[in-house]
């Protein structure tokens, strides 16, 4: 017998890793698709692509400007190093933006001994990196004070200490695994309140909707959003046999679209029927999508392909698809009952019966017999008087769930293969890749071992998967991820390319602090029905609570690596426009936590997110410098304050240190408490409505007043137009000299842009060769006359600008 069967292998556990990499936006790290020019310590792996390593770059040098101009010692190395803390894989922890709940830091924590040189040399760069008077004014204190603010309480986080913990750096980027070997992964709700959802599959059509069959006999379209239509794609519930019985394996089984469905829009379905109230069949056959929406199958257009007895109502098989060699794949049990007791020897090794095998046809013609479809040539007993020419593969006991891998991404490898899971009879279950003319034991073998009548009823039912080619999770490409049916265990088999080989990797859901991102949770239901592959090639699986076909507990998840993602922008797909007839209802996750929780979780059978789905980041927009022509105040001119009861020079408030080392803030004014606290990031500029109206209302009135301005002020240098052609003609000239004006400006402000980067580069290649010839003579000769050409540059914008405005003015004063 030919078998093609994957080898399975358990893992020796490894120490647990707790390591939990996370961004300001509350997402795994990443490797940039390029090299960054700037943070290049974290080009290998972190939170930084080009387009946010170039903003750093731009801001550094915004301060190294000012810190030039005020001449300060530039601090330029430690500057960088905190600049850069944005893109460490931690960044999340180093900033305290691990949720929304906590105060979010505008500086990175730093060590204690790293917060004291940076006090000492870089205290002046503070007001650069923060609005926060807070940090400001005690940066100008003493150094306990300041850098007691910028601790971290987990000291393992705080920089440079994250760059030397072994626990947070050894499994960097990849799957983590549990002390029992287990992959940790994580989930995201996307669709619930299905009634034993049987399956869910794209049409290919490059819509990237998805349909989720219940085995009542309903087909549903969901859109990208997560929306769902309002009207089934497909209604069969009239003619679909099935029970409210609890694991009742009739119904609605199998859909598949043909390769071409954007053009022809055939599609293809399996499902179970009763003739005469008595005889059970299962029954293939095509329908169409309807000719005026194509959301909704043409009810009238099925036409029946093929129909197979029914000996008992278990084993019904059920999956259809296509292969790349554009046949029909049909998949059927092998009759039901216990040990395949029809016949002499059953009918999964009888060629003759349809029953237990692979069936291959094509259904893009038809057969002179009067099928629906043809034989395809190469089928391996085409010419065999004692088989079926459909069969392809024979010897399966109840083959549940098939994919067709698409191949490795790159490379193409594997491109082709089918994998199915075969449902065991007593202590085997298997994982078999489909080949021509295969036999796959049944029921002479179970697994690779002989089958006992004798042994006991199987408690386990395997759930086949798909080979992982999706593109948001680069670390589980080419893992073949399945489960178990009735132990609701979800595992994962890793190919050694050089053998053929495979061996297991059981997946579990990682604990809490794995699965800390927004939307995401660890635990779903147990009853694993079936598997899904939308059309970028993610990952899904689809269960229930309590296996009956009328149960609306059926929920779909998504897969997530938490540990690394794939840069942003890489995975964004272009769908086609949808066109909704109907209405839609928005997705409502169920699995999520409750309000009036956080963080922890209610009990192992809760399903809650750690943070919920539409939290918004705390991270800010990065801090834009208001460059300024006056001379800044010089560290010399500053009078420093070294005790910690000093009078701040910007406020009234002031700050007591206990014995404990304990800050407390204490104002004589309530308001300007509030003011000053810290606040998280992304709520510390949120208005309520009443001040959004006010503001809206203040701004309107001063367009209002600045219009009327400018329409009665007289203009001393120009004489009133005494027609309204006079007026139209000066109009016009004052248009175009404006137009050009303002065009020569622009010219204008790009070569001087041009012209800053050139003197920033030489001031950077200057100041580099002052360090080295360490003559301080030369270097404040250099920096005396740097900030008189940033004076002058400056003096010649805001001229530019004053005669720009003035421009303007007498444009709205003939209007």
């Amino acid at each position: 017998m030919s078998r093609h069967r994957a080898l399975w292998m358990l893992l020796i556990p490894v120490q647990p890793a707790s390591a939990h990499p996370q961004c300001l936006d509350f997402e795994p790290p990443f490797k940039p698709s390029w090299h960054l020019e700037f943070c290049t310590q974290y080009e290998q792996f972190g939170c930084c692509d080009q387009k946010t390593d170039n903003t750093i770059a731009e801001r550094y040098w915004d301060i190294i400007d000012q810190l030039e101009v005020a001449g300060h010692e530039l601090c330029a190395d430690m500057l960088k190093e905190v600049m850069c803390q944005e893109c460490s894989p931690y960044a999340a922890h180093l900033y305290d933006a691990e949720d929304p709940y906590t105060p979010v830091r505008e500086l990175p924590g730093l060590c204690s001994g790293y917060c004291s040189e940076f006090h000492g040399k870089c205290r002046h760069v503070v007001k650069y990196l923060t609005d926060n008077q807070l940090l400001q004014d005690t940066s100008e204190r003493d150094v306990s004070t300041f850098c007691s603010l910028v601790d971290l309480s987990d000291q393992d986080y705080c920089y440079p200490n994250v760059l030397k913990t072994s626990d947070l750096n050894s499994n960097l980027g990849q799957v983590v695994e549990d002390p029992r070997g287990c992959l940790q992964l994580c989930l995201t709700e996307v669709a619930n309140n299905l009634r034993n959802p049987v399956l869910m599959l794209h049409s290919g059509d490059d819509t990237h909707r998805m349909f989720i069959a219940e085995q009542v006999g309903f087909v549903w379209v969901y859109l990208r959003d997560g929306s769902r239509l309002e009207q089934p794609f497909l209604d069969m519930s009239g003619e679909v046999l099935t029970t409210p019985w609890l694991g009742d394996e009739r119904g609605f089984l199998g859909m598949a679209f043909h390769p071409k469905y954007r053009d022809n829009g055939r599609f293809f379905i399996y499902y179970s029927i009763q003739v005469n109230s008595k005889l059970e069949k299962v029954r293939i056959s095509e329908m169409k999508v309807s000719a005026y929406d194509m959301n909704v199958a043409d009810p009238y257009s099925e036409r029946v392909i093929l129909e197979i007895e029914e000996p008992a109502a278990n084993h019904n098989g059920g999956q259809l698809l296509f292969g790349f060699d554009g046949c029909l794949y049909i998949f059927t049990g092998d009759g039901g009952k216990a040990g395949d007791p029809f016949g002499k020897y059953g009918n999964s090794q009888n060629k003759t019966a349809l029953l237990g095998k692979v069936l291959r046809i094509d259904v893009d013609g038809s057969d002179p017999s009067g099928r629906h479809y043809r034989i395809p040539p190469d089928n391996p007993f085409l010419g065999d008087p004692d088989a079926r020419p459909e069969v392809y593969a024979y010897g399966v006991r109840n083959m549940w769930r098939c994919s067709v891998d698409r191949g490795d991404p790159v490379s193409r490898y594997g491109r082709g293969r089918i994998f199915c899971g075969d449902v065991g009879q007593n202590r085997y279950e298997e994982i078999d890749i489909i080949v021509k003319g295969g036999n796959y034991g049944w029921r002479a073998k179970e697994g690779f071992e002989c089958y006992d009548m004798k042994l006991f009823l199987f408690n386990s039912s395997v759930t086949g998967g798909y080979v992982y080619r999706g593109c948001e999770s680069p670390n589980l490409n080419g893992l073949y991820i399945f489960g178990d049916f009735m132990s609701g265990r979800i595992m994962a088999l890793e190919e050694d390319k050089t053998t053929g080989q495979w061996k297991e990797k059981s997946v579990c859901m990682g604990d809490t602090k794995t699965c800390s991102f927004p939307g995401l949770i660890n635990h779903h239901h147990k009853f694993i029905i079936s598997f899904a592959e939308d059309e970028a090639g993610e990952l899904y699986f689809l269960a229930t609570a309590y296996p009956s076909a009328m149960s609306p507990f059926g929920t779909v998840f998504k897969f997530m690596d938490p540990s690394r993602r794939a840069p942003p922008g890489k995975c964004k797909q272009k769908p086609l426009p949808v066109k909704v007839r109907g209405k839609k209802f928005p997705f409502v996750p169920r699995e999520c936590k409750s309000p009036e929780f956080t963080i922890t979780f209610l009990s192992s059978s809760s399903y809650m997110t750690v943070l919920d789905i539409n939290e918004k980041p705390t991270r800010p927009p990065p801090r834009k410098l208001k460059l300024t022509t006056k001379p800044l105040v010089t560290s010399s001119q500053v009078k420093p304050t070294t005790t910690a009861a000093s009078t701040m020079t910007t406020t009234t408030a002031t700050l007591t240190t206990k014995s404990t080392g304990a800050l407390k803030w204490k104002s004589p004014d309530k308001k300007a408490k509030k003011k000053n606290k810290l606040k998280p990031w992304g709520k510390n500029k949120m208005l309520n409505k009443q001040e959004v109206k006010k503001k809206n209302a203040l701004q309107q009135k001063s367009r209002e007043e600045s219009k009327k301005i400018a329409v009665i002020k007289p203009d001393k240098d120009k004489v009133k137009p005494k027609t309204n052609q006079t007026a139209t003609d000066n109009l016009k000239t004052n248009t175009l000299k404006t137009s050009n004006s303002l065009k020569d400006n622009a010219f204008n402000t790009k070569k001087k842009t041009a012209e800053r980067k050139g003197t920033q580069k030489q001031i950077r290649l200057e100041k580099n060769s002052i360090k080295m010839k360490e003559s301080a003579a030369e270097y404040h000769a250099f920096m005396n006359k740097t900030k008189t050409n940033l004076n002058v540059k400056s003096n010649r914008t805001m001229r530019n600008q004053l005669q720009v405005k003035n421009k303007q003015a007498r444009v709205s004063k003939a209007l």
